[in-house]
C-alpha cells in the first residue's frame, strides 16, 4: 500500500469536507471506504456527510441492506432515493450506452438532493481500475461534475480493499455487485420480472457458498459464471441448482467454462 496515496486522499477529503458534502453509497467497498473517510474527515470541522444510496430496480435487493449495515459503523446521514430507471425510454432495450444513461438519472437526483441541501461536492466511488475498463457511466460522472477522489489518487481495487480493510470497513471483502442489467446481452429488453428471477437465482448461489457469482441470461439460455475454483462444487450439487432454476423460469442451464470474468458481456464480438 502506498502511504502517499493515502495521504493525499485524506488531504483531498480533508479540503472538501470543511463543509457538508453527499457521497455515492451502495454499500460495496469503493464507495464504503470513502464514506469511512469521508466521516473522518467531517469529524474535525463538524460538517454533515450525507450517504446517499439509490434504491433501483436494476440493483440486487441484498445492496440496501449491506449498505445500511455499513453504516452503522459511520456519522454519515442516510439518505434513500427511489429511482426508477426503466421510467427513461432509451433504457428499456439495454443499449450499449445504459451504463452512461443510468448514471447521468441517478446523479442527477442526487445533485438535486445536494442543490436542496445547498452541499457543492458531491463524491462517488470509481477507483484507477475502473478507468482502464468499459464504464460509459464515469462519462456521466464527469460531465455532471461528481468528484472520484480514489480514482483521482490512483488507489487500484486490491489499494481500496487493503485500505478498507485497515479502516476497519465492513465491505471490505464483499465482493462486486453491479447493475442486473449486466447479465443481460445488448438490445435485451429490461424487464423487471426478469432481473428480480436473476436476483433470486443468484442469492441462491451465494447461500450454498459462491462468492463471485452471476447469472447470464440469453433468452432461453441461462449462463452461470462462477470462479474456476468453484466447477466441481457446482457439478456436485447441480441436483439442488438445476431444479431452483427452473421453478424460478428459466429454460436451458448452462455454466460457462471460462469462470466468472466482470464484463462479459461486452467481450462478445459476435
Amino acid at each position: 500500500m502506498d502511504n502517499k496515496k493515502k495521504e493525499r486522499l485524506e488531504a483531498l477529503l480533508d479540503q472538501y469536507c470543511r463543509q457538508d458534502v453527499c457521497v455515492a453509497f451502495s454499500g460495496g467497498v469503493d464507495s464504503s471506504l470513502l464514506l469511512h473517510a469521508a466521516c473522518k474527515a467531517s469529524a474535525r470541522y463538524g460538517t454533515a456527510v450525507y450517504a446517499i444510496t439509490l434504491d433501483t430496480v436494476l440493483h440486487p435487493a441484498a445492496d440496501l441492506e449491506a449498505a445500511k449495515k455499513v453504516l452503522e459503523k459511520t456519522s454519515a446521514i442516510h439518505v434513500v432515493l427511489k429511482v426508477d430507471e426503466l421510467a427513461v425510454p432509451e433504457i428499456r432495450f439495454n443499449p450499449e450506452n445504459r451504463c452512461y444513461l443510468c448514471k447521468k438519472e441517478l446523479y442527477s437526483g442526487m445533485l438535486d438532493f445536494a442543490e436542496e441541501k445547498g452541499i457543492q461536492t458531491v463524491m462517488e466511488g470509481t477507483n484507477e481500475d475502473d478507468l482502464h475498463v468499459y464504464r460509459p457511466g464515469i462519462q456521466a460522472v464527469r460531465e455532471l461534475g461528481i468528484k472520484s477522489p480514489l480514482a483521482e489518487c490512483g488507489f487500484t481495487k486490491d489499494e481500496v480493499r487493503f485500505l478498507a480493510g485497515e479502516y476497519g470497513v465492513l465491505s471490505a471483502e464483499r465482493p462486486s455487485s453491479p447493475c442486473l442489467a449486466t447479465r443481460l446481452p445488448y438490445g435485451a429488453e429490461i424487464r423487471p420480472e426478469l432481473l428480480k428471477r436473476i436476483d433470486q437465482a443468484e442469492s441462491f448461489l451465494r447461500s450454498q457458498g459462491f462468492r463471485n457469482v452471476r447469472v447470464r441470461v440469453h433468452g432461453s439460455i441461462t449462463r452461470l459464471e462462477v470462479d474456476q475454483e468453484d466447477f466441481s462444487r457446482v457439478l456436485e450439487i447441480r441436483n439442488n441448482i438445476i431444479p431452483l432454476l427452473k421453478d424460478l423460469g428459466f429454460g436451458y442451464v448452462t455454466m460457462d467454462l471460462e469462470g466468472f470474468r466482470s464484463g462479459s458481456m461486452d467481450q462478445i464480438t459476435g
